[in-house]
């Protein structure tokens, strides 16, 4: 018996078309890093890319390799940017690396010139992140001979705080990437992600990045979530004890359960995405009823109280769901202290994946 996560592939092409259509006449690309967000890129990016997609990003050379293989049309781009060594890859795959620096830029400048060909690239503008991206003043001192061979398709930043619109730095940001936008007037440009997209159309630019949005993260914390739910978590009910005297419940017997509780054990642990951080705090379901963590997840297993569904309803095999509904994987977020993005990507190759099939793209 193992854990199941359920994907829903109409949910993911309903989100994206959703975005596509609030961020209209701006683009909008599909961010499928880190296997797709844990999801699956295999089955992911097709979903989009029939849904009407055209242009992907991902953080890793590989990444974009594996891609290429499942969309040999599509315009892929490489956030790490190019590495030493890498240009020849990048070119055999046709991947748009994003410049981060002058040390890629010349990298990629050199490489058209061995090319004899001009060679797209993004230029990743660092506004306010500090992350990657060249500094405004860094970008403004380059000269038309640094791009020499180098077809630039697209000016990029990323916003810090886009998840609290009234955060001052999304203003600052913003106004500084209207000023380097200046130097670059003819090449499309791109600033929004996910939550990016609800701080309205003036940060929409030319092409929308969404993430995390695609697969039912809330972009827009505490309000209700505009995306469809894609996730579920199941896990089955491998044991159930009756407690009849006060004992202790998982490792480090953090959490004492008295007489009368009854525990059901349960096959998913962080090794399959229920964070550690969610020990005593989580909220499991099964039909109508709230099934509280207690004690601590461990790689394998979870204990949840079970003392509210009458006896006869649960038992050795019963699904109870970890993560579901519309602010399932916020909820669990939530109550490890982190951010959906997390569970998404922690969710572990170990459970059994169901995909839901998508209808047929445009």
């Amino acid at each position: 018996m193992r854990a199941r996560l359920i994907v829903d592939l109409a949910a993911i092409a309903a989100n994206w078309r959703r975005l596509a259509v609030a961020g209209a006449p701006a683009e909008t690309a599909a961010v499928v890093k880190a296997d797709a967000y844990g999801l699956g890129l295999a089955a992911v990016a097709p979903t989009l890319a029939r849904a009407g997609c055209r242009h992907f990003f991902v953080a890793r050379l590989e990444e974009g390799i594996a891609l290429r293989a499942l969309l040999p049309d599509s315009r892929i781009f490489v956030l790490d940017g190019v590495g030493p060594g890498e240009a020849g890859v990048f070119r055999a795959h046709r991947l748009v690396p994003v410049l981060n620096h002058e040390g890629q830029i010349a990298r990629w400048r050199e490489a058209a010139a061995a090319a004899g060909e001009p060679l797209e690239a993004a230029l990743h503008v660092d506004t306010g992140m500090t992350r990657l991206g060249l500094a405004d003043d860094r970008v403004l001192a380059l000269e038309p001979a640094d791009f020499e061979g180098i077809r630039l398709v697209l000016i990029v930043s990323h916003l810090a705080c886009a998840d609290d619109p009234d955060h001052p730095l999304n203003a600052r940001q913003l106004s500084t990437f209207l000023g380097i936008r200046q130097r670059f007037a003819t090449i499309p440009a791109s600033l929004a992600a996910s939550s990016g997209i609800f701080l309205g159309r003036a940060f929409h630019f030319d092409l929308l990045r969404p993430g995390a949005a695609l697969y039912g993260v809330n972009p827009t914390p505490g309000r209700p979530n505009p995306m469809q739910p894609v996730v579920e978590l199941r896990a089955p009910v491998i044991q159930i004890h009756d407690i009849r005297s006060v004992r202790t419940v998982g490792y480090g017997a953090t959490r004492e359960l008295p007489s009368g509780v009854r525990v059901a054990t349960i096959a998913a642990g962080y090794a399959d995405g229920i964070l550690r951080a969610a020990s005593d705090r989580a909220v499991a379901r099964y039909a109508d009823f709230e099934l509280p963590i207690v004690g601590r997840v461990s790689m394998d297993l979870v204990t949840l109280d079970v003392s509210a569904v009458p006896p006869e309803r649960i038992g050795e095999g019963c699904e109870v769901t970890l993560i579901g509904g519309a602010d399932g994987v916020d909820r669990l977020a939530a109550a490890a202290g982190t951010i959906g993005y997390e569970v998404l990507a922690r969710l572990g190759p170990r459970c059994a994946r169901h995909y839901l099939p998508a209808e047929p793209g445009p």
